[in-house]
């Protein structure tokens, strides 16, 4: 009685993010009622393990009761200390010289926010400071890549180039561009590396020259394009970009929002590159989802002249719940149990994970599988020699979900017909295993379907 109570109260209240809201109101939710390590349990009592860490972001895995006790330790200290009239709280302050010092480079300055989007929407304005400090207030075009995911606020949902995100919206706003993603599997100029990498300096610096040189202010990109279908550019291929944007001027930001904080092995994917943006968003594993929180890294050089631009005038951005004393908290237990052994561990469930997923490439529907540490997709085709992408009529983005939710798995099933994987970092062996085993017997069942058989025919 209490689910189905729960269910209607959904149905009649409670809107839910990137949902066809008529098609939520047919489907009913799923009620997640607890979870522990690597599994969640709904209310029904069915278990499943979390295959993608709730939305990327429960990287330590649940119930972490040291986590608990922080938040609850700080909030019976201090619940809430605002950053405005240059009060501050102990917890926020230590946190921002805990990732200063781990961060790349000089990116010694961090600005909170509440999450990724507001991250991404932050550098938007901090970089129009930059250029009107710097007196060049033309520079107010943005460039980021096809198939990018950047938020989904007013204006970083125009980064983004995800069509459900632009439909209907007004978007993208005509100030911000877009180059084509390096899509190894699905690139116009093949599956070599460097091939791939030429082709998108080229391509970068054709839309420079379009836009004008002058009128350039920023480029985006992920170190891994995860929800455009987990696409990871060759090795290389951001070093090359950054280096580009430098050699022109261009700001360079980097969206780790995904990537951060042990996703791809290291704290930050940056480092598999050893590269140093100028600005960087991060949110999701910095708290392992327990409490909202993002956060924009910035330069020295960035910080320079937006401080020195302002003088003593107020720099007018701000949050209500910047720099939140019980979010910064929990994220400074967080990057202890990272440092703590879950780094480590992740590192070698990662190894395991891309073994499992290439181990299932002999299967009928798996056209590629990609990844870096415990961020993998597998995507699915129904001819492999020519890559035709599962029919829409399959409705894969839905019927795989449900499957591999009845299977006991949670992924992310894209409607192009892309698995996408973030396990929790504190996923054992077992655990790996059985993400393999139910995918595979999720894609038994997907291939005995139909009209998927139809298409294959």
């Amino acid at each position: 009685m209490l689910a189905n109570s729960l269910i209607e109260l959904d149905r009649a209240h409670l809107i839910h993010p990137v949902a066809s809201y008529r098609g939520h109101e047919r489907q009913g939710v799923r009620v997640l009622k607890s979870a522990r390590g690597a599994t969640v349990t709904d209310a029904s009592g069915h278990q499943l393990v979390d295959g993608f860490a709730g939305l990327w972001c429960v990287n330590a895995g649940y119930g972490h009761e040291s986590i608990v006790e922080a938040a609850a330790r700080q909030m019976r200290e201090l619940p809430y200390a605002t950053g405005y009239f240059d009060l501050g709280s102990e917890a926020a302050i230590r946190l921002a010289a805990e990732l200063a010092d781990r961060a790349p480079g000089d990116l010694n300055r961090l600005y909170f926010t509440l999450g990724g989007s507001d991250a991404v929407d932050s550098t938007i304005r901090f970089v129009h400071y930059y250029w009107h400090a710097k007196g060049q207030p033309k520079r107010d075009q943005f460039i980021s890549i096809q198939q990018g995911y950047h938020g989904s606020s007013t204006v970083g949902a125009g980064l983004t180039a995800l069509p459900a995100f632009h439909a209907g919206f007004g978007l993208p706003f005509d100030w911000q561009h877009k180059i084509p993603s390096p899509y190894p599997y699905r690139n116009p100029v093949g599956e070599d590396a460097a091939t791939i990498i030429d082709a998108s300096l080229s391509t970068l610096k054709a839309k420079i020259e379009e836009i004008g040189p002058d009128r350039v202010a920023a480029f985006y990109a992920e170190p891994i394009q995860g929800s455009g279908g987990v696409i990871v550019p060759p090795k290389g291929w951001i070093k090359a970009i950054r280096d580009l944007c430098h050699h022109c001027g261009i700001l360079f930001i980097a969206d780790e929002v995904i990537t951060g904080f042990g996703r791809t092995g290291p704290l930050f994917a940056c480092a598999d590159e050893d590269i140093v943006p100028d600005m960087m968003t991060v949110a999701k594993g910095l708290t392992s989802g327990y409490v909202p929180m993002g956060a924009v890294f910035m330069s020295d050089g960035v910080y320079d002249v937006i401080a020195d631009g302002a003088g003593e005038a107020a720099v007018g951005h701000g949050y209500t719940y910047s720099a939140h004393p019980v979010s910064a908290a929990v994220a400074l237990e967080v990057l202890k149990l990272y440092e703590g052994g879950l780094l480590e561990n992740g590192h070698k469930a990662g190894v395991r994970l891309m073994a499992g997923l290439e181990s299932l490439r002999d299967h009928p529907l798996v056209g590629d599988v990609r990844g870096r540490g415990m961020l993998a997709g597998v995507e699915l085709v129904t001819d492999k020699a020519k890559k035709t992408p599962l029919p829409a009529a399959a409705m894969p983005a839905r019927r795989i979900f449900d499957r591999a939710w009845d299977n006991g798995l949670v992924i992310r099933a894209f409607p192009q017909g892309v698995l996408g994987y973030a396990p929790p970092l504190c996923c054992t062996d077992a655990e790996i295993d059985a993400i393999i085993e139910r995918t595979r017997k999720t894609l038994d069942q997907t291939l005995a379907d139909p009209d998927v058989r139809s298409a294959m025919a």
